[in-house]
């Protein structure tokens, strides 16, 4: 498989409420706790919960949404943290998807060797399903800490996206 992701399981911190979902988890998960790790073509990239992931839900939720949808052929995403900075060119082909990317920053200063690598080809369900691993990590959480959202938009989508 050349697309994967490790959830881990970050330590959290407490949280009584929220603006919404991204500052929910900005404020859960301290710099040093346990990353998710997504593995692109067998390199293992680092993607912190409280800063990369809280940067990219507002992104990452509509795009699970979109792929999951039969008619459709294809998107470009931009990443846009710091520290997991890359432009994602999403396609479908048959059953799967091709990811082509660029990658301008990651954790460990990956990018010539994710670049190397080339393209992603995952199936379209697998690649669902490896984002909801973190999802999942994300929302069983909030729900544990009770956090009030003040926004639960992106909350909520994520939440279906994950029962389905």
């Amino acid at each position: 498989m050349s697309f994967s992701i490790q959830a881990g399981c970050p330590a959290v911190r407490k949280c009584e409420s929220a603006a919404d979902m991204a500052d929910a988890v900005g404020e859960m998960y301290s710099s040093e706790t346990e990353d998710a790790i997504l593995v692109w073509n067998l390199v293992p990239v680092r993607v912190s919960y409280g800063y990369d992931l809280a940067a990219l839900l507002d992104d990452l939720v509509p795009l699970l949404e979109e792929i999951q949808q039969a008619e459709f052929s294809g998107t470009e995403v931009f990443w846009g943290s710091d520290t997991f900075s890359a432009e994602w060119k999403i396609a479908r082909d048959g059953d799967s998807l091709r990811i082509q990317a660029r990658w301008h920053s990651t954790l460990g200063n990956y990018e010539s060797l994710l670049a190397e690598r080339g393209d992603a080809v995952v199936h379209a369900q697998v690649f669902a399903s490896e984002w909801a691993k973190v999802l999942r990590r994300i929302v069983t959480d909030i729900d544990a800490e009770s956090v009030q959202l003040d926004d639960d938009d992106i909350f909520l989508r994520a939440k279906a996206l994950i029962a389905a």
